[in-house]
């Protein structure tokens, strides 16, 4: 294991996770997780960025395991790539465009303007909307793809998440505030600038180069994945489980009906033998 730690280390370091942001901008709550500070910027102690990368990984996949949905919330030109391409790997929703107002606070109304994207769509795809103009139809699908920027992440969301994972809580601020209001579990990439409380699975590191972010997110991903397999096998399992419950209570029964038939079959014998018996006694007696 801490032969793992020291590559997953050195790959944090090539990325150059451990870059923070410059001393005059630093949030004094970061101390535990600085390492030094070079140059007038301070250095993020990988150690910390590890230990916190894997408890936050190991809660993640417990969550993805329970069968829950982690939302990826990265509205920085640096995250929105990668946070889109891994939340789509793993299935989860995700936001990259722009956090609205209320998203979690007011679900249900996003989730109208959700199920009006998805109508649109629809009747666009259909063909109910053939008889409509040529103007109509263009501003129903520049209003469908206005919404799909901002809500098509969230389209499959029927419920509030589990968990958020936020890459800069800094940036996503109006997403945290949300978040704790409703006692949602939250997870976040925290740079030098930001107060590592707010989150409740702080992960010290630079959340401004991409190469960090990706090798963060990319890591959480994979956690979330095992977590996903884990459950389809117990799943495979149990219905395997059943099916041989199922064999064993077809075959108990059969073997109970063909008893039960053989038990009738020796008592209606059995019967006529009594019978047959009885009735030559009584002629017997009729002839005396």
């Amino acid at each position: 294991m801490e032969n793992n730690n020291t590559s997953l280390q050195q790959q944090l370091l090539e990325a150059g996770v451990h870059f923070g942001h410059l001393k005059k901008k630093w949030n004094p709550k970061m101390l535990p997780y600085i390492f030094a500070e070079k140059k007038g910027i301070h250095i993020i102690d990988l150690n910390k960025t590890v230990e916190c990368l894997q408890e936050a990984a190991a809660a993640m996949k417990q969550i993805a395991r329970s069968g829950k949905k982690i939302l990826f919330v990265g509205t920085k030109k640096q995250a929105k790539d990668i946070v889109t391409e891994c939340a789509q790997r793993v299935g989860m929703p995700y936001v990259t465009e722009r956090w609205l107002g209320g998203m979690l606070t007011n679900f249900n109304t996003v989730r109208k303007s959700v199920k009006k994207m998805q109508s649109i769509e629809k009747m666009l795809n259909d063909g109910s909307l053939d008889s409509i103009t040529k103007k109509e139809r263009l501003t129903l699908t520049r209003d469908k793809e206005k919404m799909e920027k901002v809500l098509g992440g969230i389209a499959q969301l029927g419920r509030v998440p589990a968990a958020l994972f936020i890459v800069d809580i800094g940036h996503e601020h109006i997403a945290l505030s949300e978040a704790k209001r409703l006692g949602i579990t939250t997870f976040g990439v925290v740079d030098t600038n930001c107060d590592p409380n707010k989150v409740d699975f702080p992960i010290p590191a630079n959340d401004d180069a991409t190469k960090s972010i990706a090798i963060i997110v990319n890591y959480i991903t994979a956690a979330i994945q095992e977590g996903l397999t884990e459950r389809q096998a117990a799943k495979d399992e149990e219905v395997e489980d059943n099916f041989a419950d199922e064999k064993e209570k077809q075959a108990a029964k059969l073997l109970a009906e063909a008893e039960a038939e053989g038990n009738r079959g020796a008592r209606s014998q059995g019967g006529g033998r009594r019978r047959s018996s009885g009735s030559g006694a009584r002629s017997g007696a009729a002839k005396r």
